[in-house]
Formats: C-alpha cells, sequence, structure tokens
C-alpha cells in the first residue's frame, strides 16, 4: 500500500468521526431537513376531544394549517370534492404515526359521519353517500397520530353545504339535472 493510499484512508476516516455527530445533531434538530422535521412534540393535546373521541392539539393561530372545501356534482353522477389546503400537506398512508405540524390526513364527513379519510386533496363522493336533501360536507384536519388539529379549541375544518333534489336521487346520473351546490 503507498503512502498515499494509507494517508487518505486515514484522513476520510478521520472526518468522518469528525463530522458524524454534527450530522447527528443536525437531524435530531430538524436542521438537516430544513427544519421541516420536528422531533418533539408539536402543540399542546387537550383533554378535549371531537364528537368521535380523540383528542384535539392545540396550535397557535399564526401558521396554523387551514383547509376550504369545494363541492360540484360530477356530470357523471355523484360530487366532486376539492380541498384548498394552506399551511397542509397530506401524509402517506403509511406515515409514522406522529405529530408533525402542517401534516396529517382529512376525515371527510357528511352531516357529521365519517365517509373517507383522505391522503390527497381531491375525492369523488358517490351519490349514494348523499340522499335527498341539504346536507353538510366536512373536512376535518388530523395529525398523523389520529389527534385533531385544533385553534383556539376547536377543530381545524370547514363545511360546505349541498343540496340533492328529487330529480337527482331518481334519475340515471348521466340523463338527470346536474345537482346543485351552496358553499359555506
Amino acid at each position: 500500500m503507498s503512502w498515499k493510499k494509507w494517508t487518505r484512508g486515514r484522513l476520510t476516516a478521520l472526518a468522518v468521526c469528525v463530522l458524524l455527530p454534527w450530522g447527528a445533531a443536525a437531524c435530531a434538530t430538524g436542521e438537516a431537513h430544513e427544519g421541516t422535521v420536528s422531533p418533539s412534540p408539536v402543540g399542546k393535546v387537550l383533554d378535549t376531544t371531537d364528537e368521535t373521541g380523540r383528542n384535539l392539539r392545540e396550535v397557535p393561530a399564526r401558521n396554523a394549517p387551514a383547509v376550504a372545501v369545494e363541492v360540484t356534482p360530477d356530470p357523471a353522477g355523484g360530487w366532486d370534492v376539492r380541498l384548498d389546503l394552506r399551511h397542509f400537506r397530506c401524509s402517506a398512508p403509511d406515515a409514522r404515526p406522529a405529530a408533525v405540524l402542517g401534516r396529517g390526513v382529512v376525515d371527510l364527513l357528511v352531516d357529521g359521519r365519517r365517509v373517507a379519510r383522505l391522503h390527497t386533496p381531491t375525492h369523488h363522493l358517490a351519490a349514494g353517500r348523499v340522499p335527498h336533501g341539504t346536507h353538510q360536507i366536512t373536512a376535518r384536519l388530523y395529525a398523523d397520530d389520529g389527534t385533531v388539529w385544533a385553534v383556539h379549541g376547536k377543530p381545524i375544518e370547514n363545511t360546505a353545504d349541498i343540496t340533492v333534489s328529487d330529480a337527482e336521487t331518481t334519475e340515471h346520473p348521466r340523463t338527470g339535472t346536474p345537482p346543485t351546490t351552496r358553499g359555506t
């Protein structure tokens, strides 16, 4: 082995030993990923729960996640739900069950009953899920650990009202009159 190869190998090993603790410290503080991952608990878990029994996770209003809901009739039948998410990204279905500010899943509720857990900001709601009458379509934000994101003790959610007439419930979806929507 030449002197240069031996020296280069030793210097590389020395550099790794010196820099490794710095890299580990950066990972622990979230700096390795530009502060996007926080190993410490986020917000404060409250004793208050939503109607499903899940605890609220209080975060400051400034830069808190937010959601807006738009529901439009699908000409082929049913409803298209589009979410406008602010300071929030949907997690993958296999995400680690931990609370990370600005990440999680969205529960889609019809009249207070969960009909879907969303990992994307769009969803098709089948016509059979929404019978005749006026209904509330609610999108509520959850952390990956199952807690409900909240501000001022209230879940972070938004609701749109839709009205389904007799024509939509009895006519074939491709030939019937499109349903009407009313956003709130």
